[in-house]
Parts: C-alpha cells; structure tokens; sequence
C-alpha cells in the first residue's frame, strides 16, 4: 500500500502578478496551463533538434530501465552527435544501441549537479511526463541517501525493506507540452517520461543572498545555516560515542526529542 495520493493543482491563465504575490508564497507545487512559450511546444520536432543540434557529441546516460537509480548508478555513460542521440531517444526499439534494443536515454545538459536548494520551474516543451513529488516534510519516510530517495519503484515499492515508505504523501500530476510545473526548493521528484520530449528547468535563489555560500554560483549546496547545523551535529554524536552504549542510545534520544521540539514545524497539515 503506497501512500495517500494528492493532485498537484492546475491553473490556467495565471499571471506573473497573481503567482507571485499569490501563490509563490505557499511553497507547494502547482501547474500552470496556457503560458505562452512561443512557438517551441510545435518546432521542436525530432527533425527540427536534430538539425538544430548538428554533430556536437554529448555525454548521455544510458539504462537498460526507465528507472534511472543515481544512487547504485544502474546506468552507463556513452558519448553520442546530438542529432544521433535525438534519433535514438524517439525510438521505441532501437537497430543500434549499447546495451540493449530497450535501452533509455537522458541527457542532463547542465552536468550533474541537483540543484537542491533552489526554486524550479520545469516547462515542459515537448513529450509527457508523469510527475509525482514529496513534501520536504516527509523526508523521514523517504530512506533517503544525501538528497536521493533508496525507493526507486514508488509505484510498487518493496514495504518489507522500506516500510515507511506507506506514510509519505504523493503529490502527482502529468505534464504535456506547453505545461509548467513549479517544484520549490527541497521537495523530491519522481519523473517518469511517458513519451520522447524534450524540458526546460528554470532554478532561482529565493532565499536572501547572506543564506549561501558564496562560492555557490548554484545553489548546489545547503543553506549555509543548515552546513553549520550538521557540523556541529557529527560532533555531538562523536562526543556520544565516547559513552557506553545503553548511556549513547538514552542521550541520543534525548537529542532527537529536543530537535523535534525546538526545530519541528507545527504549522502544517
């Protein structure tokens, strides 16, 4: 049994006006409908990329599954011209691959960096793609491994080996060309790309500029606040380990007690 399953809002026709004075402020995910992206969501055909990228080699990740597992690295690196890759990636089978006729292809064309604390919009140009995100809030149902989630089949997860996995909340929505989504900053996603398309991520820095490290251009790493809270974490729990155990475990959890009473939020569903 998974989860309870919530739709991720819809509007259409929402002004820049109206979104952030509105709705940016609540900090939950919505799709917007009916933004004009111009005359991309129609151009963008397998032709047009594919002349439109030329012969520049790319470096892309190739799985023999749909589920691309970031942590165990079930997927190869292979190096591809853009306008071959674009042909493969719209195959159904393929004549020529390197692992397999069913093999899945993504290319990250900005490297590999999660991007993890910042605001995103995602415009979805061409294709599908089934979207299922998870409230930071749940983040201790998500068996998480640095910032990635160990629960790879959301839809049929293993409950023996991730039982709490059945409490996180799942916000779902599906995405076709035109749509927008806004993920805010720390919520997990789930993409699975129902058809060949092709998106564009947007990220900005919404906390004010003192939060980040400095020579973070990204926002790839965590809140500087947040790096010093887990400094000095991993020395409190080395001074711990200077105890016995049955002392380690009841100070330990004395600790945990305290943050969920001083550092939890209440206000929240």
């Amino acid at each position: 049994m998974v989860g309870q399953r919530l739709p991720v809002p819809r509007l259409e026709g929402v002004s820049q006006e109206h979104f952030m004075q509105d709705l940016y402020p609540q900090r939950k995910p919505l799709v917007l409908e009916g933004i004009d992206l111009g005359t991309c969501t129609s151009k963008w055909t397998v032709d047009y990329l594919s002349q439109a990228g030329g012969r520049k080699e790319v470096k892309i990740h190739v799985a023999a599954v749909a589920q691309m597992d970031f942590i165990s690295k079930n997927f190869v690196y292979r190096t591809l011209p853009f306008d071959k890759f674009v042909q493969r990636a719209a195959e159904e089978k393929h004549k020529e691959f390197f692992i397999s006729e069913d093999e899945k292809y993504y290319l990250r064309s900005l490297g590999e960096d999660p991007r993890k604390v910042m605001d995103n919009i995602l415009i979805q140009v061409t294709g599908k793609k089934r979207i299922v995100l998870f409230s930071p809030r749940d983040a201790q149902y998500l068996y998480l491994s640095g910032t990635k989630s160990e629960v790879l089949d959301i839809d049929n997860p293993d409950l023996v080996k991730y039982p709490l996995f059945s409490k996180a909340r799942r916000y779902e929505c599906s995405l076709k060309a035109g749509d927008v989504l806004f993920i805010p900053a720390l919520w997990f996603h789930n993409v699975i790309s129902e058809e060949f398309g092709v998106g564009v991520n947007v990220f900005w820095k919404h906390l004010p500029s003192e939060c980040y490290d400095k020579t973070d251009t990204y926002g790839n790493k965590d809140p500087t606040a947040a790096s010093r809270a887990a400094q000095i974490l991993d020395r409190a729990l080395k001074t711990l380990a200077e105890l016995p155990e049955e002392y380690r475990d009841f100070y330990a959890r004395r600790m945990v007690l305290h943050i969920q009473d001083k550092a939890y939020s209440r206000n929240f569903e």
